[in-house]
C-alpha cells in the first residue's frame, strides 16, 4: 500500500509463549519466502518477551514497521503496519483481535483453547482484515460472524468448510451487487 491510503495492515500474528507459530496471517509482500516469516516472526518475539503488555497493548518499531502487541496467558498477539501508519489504529486491529478471540474462547485464552480452535480464529482474523484492508473493528460484530459461520458443528469437517466456503461467496457476491 502506497502512503495516503487507507489504513493497512501487513500481518497478524499469534504466537505462543516460545514465539511458534499459533495463527499468523500476512498481508503484505515485505516477507517474500516462509523463512523471511519465520524470521520477522522470531525477531518481533524476542524483543518484545521481556515487555510486560499483559494489561494495554504495547507499540515498537522493528524493520521500518509499526508493531502492537498484547500477551494473555502463554499467548502472544500482535499487528503488524507500515511505519507510516496510525498507531491508534493499528492498536484498534489488536484490540479487536484480542477481544474476538476472548470471546469465542468463552475467555479461556490460551495455546491449548486457541489450537482447539484454530479454525474460528483463522476465520476471526479473515473478518478483521481482508487482503491488508480492515474490514471490522468490532468483538462482538467479528465474534457474531465467526460463531454463525461454525453454527453447524454437528456437520463433518469437510462439510462444514464448504458450507463456510459458500456462505462467504454469497455474502461477497452480495455485496458486489449492492455497489
Amino acid at each position: 500500500m502506497s502512503h495516503g491510503t487507507c489504513p493497512s495492515v501487513k500481518n497478524i500474528l499469534l504466537l505462543d509463549s516460545d514465539g511458534k507459530r499459533v495463527a499468523v496471517k500476512y498481508f503484505s509482500e515485505d516477507w517474500p519466502t516462509n523463512s523471511a516469516k519465520e524470521n520477522f516472526e522470531k525477531v518481533v518475539f524476542t524483543k518484545t518477551q521481556k515487555t510486560n503488555a499483559r494489561t494495554e497493548a504495547e507499540i515498537a518499531m522493528f524493520e521500518n514497521n509499526i508493531v502492537v502487541y498484547k500477551f494473555v496467558q502463554d499467548l502472544h498477539f500482535f499487528v503488524t503496519g507500515g511505519d507510516y501508519e496510525n498507531e491508534l489504529i493499528l492498536a484498534t486491529v489488536l484490540q479487536a483481535f484480542f477481544d474476538s478471540v476472548g470471546l469465542l474462547l468463552r475467555g479461556n485464552v490460551d495455546k491449548k483453547e486457541a489450537l482447539e480452535n484454530l479454525d474460528l480464529i483463522l476465520l476471526c482474523i479473515d473478518e478483521i482484515v481482508d487482503g491488508g484492508i480492515i474490514l471490522e473493528t468490532d468483538p462482538n460484530v467479528i465474534a457474531g460472524k465467526v460463531a454463525s459461520n461454525s453454527i453447524d458443528s454437528g456437520a463433518p469437517l469437510s462439510e462444514q468448510t464448504l458450507s463456510q466456503a459458500l456462505a462467504t461467496a454469497r455474502e461477497h457476491l452480495a455485496r458486489s451487487l449492492l455497489k
